[in-house]
């Protein structure tokens, strides 16, 4: 049974009013419109927090969450409608549409703003407001939160507190639910299409920018908003840069190829990461390095299971790492003195798992008083282990140098243990060679 989409943000503003109590109101402005150049705008992309409450997708917009509050505890401030601003940007919802398709109690226009806000903090006893990047709105809230304290002593009611509503708001979004997880399996599907298209084109003499352009063809395609962060696409050395976005080196046959790429649909992310020879098989030293890391992720990820600590993946990812460094001649010494002293950091630098939801690097805490928090039902994680070895490296075998591996997958931890989201794209040596040797 398909559940329509008002009733989930409904859903998810009872739970959010719930844990911010009576009394209290929560204040949280869209995300602001961004230029690019001169009178060119970014393409616009809402805040996940707001468009996670509200569904709303336009700019220059404030939602009011007010439990129990006598005006509505759903407010909406937004644009009117305005015929000649439509022709050039298209339509806005306007109050009316505020109010009949976003399931508001009350709607106002945006330039409302400065006589609603009073009305709802005059009585509240706290205000949950994160003072991000927008200065206007956050000075705006510091006016009248000063404003409400002067009331207070006449008065004897007002707000006392300004808190973070991003503490409860993020616990929220960590978990997901199974509206959530749809199109979290869509983007996945969708990204996974496209690093099979990579790897069966890929070929020397062709450019790295081509490759990009191939995937993110394929995630708009198939109807994805576009990439959910930029794709890298990192042929040769290139892969030994952890976040190298430039794309413009053209491949040789034989370069290993890293693609780190994932589409975002209906603005939740995926997050995935292929290594592979262009047009070709592994060649002996990338086949080792290869089957090194293949088998690190594949302990990371038998890692994941609920209890555990978000820490256990990467420890258990790190020391299969440690062990093949040493068989490979990359390292010396004993495995947990290697691992004590972070010796392995000069080939693996980086941690094996991040959240993963609406931001590609998701909200919610990694620690709970000061522990590595325990992973439940319902969390989505990362695990992507990788080795890169510079260049210009002395210290590491000739013919390892210059090649950078990273594999990762999307890994839903389940009641019974976890579930790989993105398990069908092919990352045994056999399944990619079956492709790129073709």
């Amino acid at each position: 049974m398909t559940v329509d989409k008002t009733t989930i943000f409904k859903a998810r503003r009872k739970r959010f009013a719930e844990a911010i109590g009576k009394g209290a109101v929560a204040v949280i402005p869209s995300a602001p419109v961004a230029v690019r150049s001169r009178d060119v705008e970014f393409p616009y992309h809402q805040d996940h927090d707001f468009y996670y409450l509200s569904g709303f997708d336009e700019p220059e917009s404030v939602i009011i969450i007010a439990p129990e509050h006598p005006e509505g505890e759903f407010a909406m401030l937004v644009r009117p409608r305005d015929k000649d601003r439509e022709i050039w940007t298209g339509r806005r919802a306007g109050v009316e549409g505020a109010l009949a398709l976003f399931g508001a109690d009350k709607a106002f226009t945006i330039d409302e703003l400065d006589d609603v806000l009073p009305r709802y903090l005059r009585d509240a006893e706290r205000v949950f407001y994160s003072l991000g990047g927008d200065e206007r709105m956050n000075a705006r809230m510091i006016q009248l939160m000063r404003a409400s304290e002067a009331n207070r002593e006449r008065y004897g009611v007002g707000p006392t507190a300004l808190l973070d509503p991003r503490e409860i708001l993020h616990e929220h979004r960590l978990f997901k639910q199974p509206e959530e997880l749809d199109a979290m399996r869509r983007a996945i599907a969708i990204s996974a299409d496209a690093h099979r298209r990579a790897m069966a084109t890929a070929k020397g003499g062709s450019g790295e920018w081509e490759i990009q352009a191939l995937l993110e063809y394929a995630f708009r395609s198939q109807g994805a908003t576009g990439p959910a962060y930029p794709s890298i696409v990192a042929s040769g050395a290139n892969a030994t840069v952890l976040h190298y976005i430039h794309n413009d080196r053209r491949m040789e046959q034989g370069d290993l190829l890293l693609i780190d790429a994932g589409s975002e649909y209906d603005f939740y992310a995926s997050d995935i990461t292929r290594t592979f020879p262009v047009g070709t098989r592994f060649n002996d030293a990338q086949r080792d390095l290869y089957q090194l890391v293949l088998e690190a992720q594949l302990k990371g990820i038998a890692a994941v299971k609920p209890g555990v600590s978000f820490e256990t993946p990467h420890e258990a990812a790190v020391r299969t790492l440690v062990e093949g460094m040493r068989e490979l001649k990359l390292l010396a010494g004993a495995v947990d003195d290697l691992i004590s002293t972070g010796a392995y950091r000069q080939f693996y630098m980086h941690r094996t798992s991040h959240w993963l939801g609406m931001d590609v690097h998701d909200v919610g805490l990694y620690r709970v008083d000061g522990e590595s928090r325990k992973l439940e039902p319902g969390m989505v994680l990362t695990i992507e282990p990788g080795i890169y070895i510079a260049a210009d490296d002395d210290s590491a075998p000739a013919q390892m140098r210059g090649i950078g591996i990273r594999i990762e997958d999307d890994v839903l931890v389940t009641p019974g243990g976890h579930e790989v989201l993105s398990a069908q794209i092919p990352k045994s040596v056999a399944e990619i060679e079956s492709l790129t040797a073709a």
